[in-house]
């Protein structure tokens, strides 16, 4: 089985890892970490992966511009990008999470199933 490949970018490098070690453990993904925003770009043309998780606040440059620049590449534009964010609370947003400019978000923390299940509708949307 082909393994999906995921970008997770959260300045917080204790979230990237559990992510990736989490998202690994299944079987389904090979996950790439980047803990500074400004160098996602570069990480996601390197790596070309099938999705890209990417938190919304960020020292020095924001998700939402990080999203911009991927949109704007001719190679990455129509990578599907998941914000995760800690802005929102989960209550707000439910388990499936919900929309931003098109854009899917889900609250942190989630859990693992939650985002699997995010993961797997967006590459099916693709």
């Amino acid at each position: 089985m082909l393994k999906k490949k995921i970008l997770v970018v959260d300045d917080d490098a204790g979230l990237t890892r559990m992510l990736k070690r989490n998202l690994e453990a299944t079987g389904k993904y090979e996950v790439r970490e980047e803990n500074a925003g400004a160098r996602a770009l570069s990480a996601a043309k390197e790596f070309i992966p099938n999705l890209i998780l990417l938190d919304v606040m960020m020292p020095g440059i924001d998700g939402g511009s990080v999203a911009a620049q991927i949109g704007d590449d001719a190679a990455l534009k129509h990578t599907p990008v998941v914000f995760l964010t800690a802005i929102v609370r989960k209550e707000e947003v439910g388990p499936e999470g919900s929309s931003i400019a098109g854009r899917t978000f889900l609250a942190k923390p989630v859990r693992l199933e939650d985002l699997t299940a995010c993961i797997e509708r967006e590459l099916g949307k693709r």
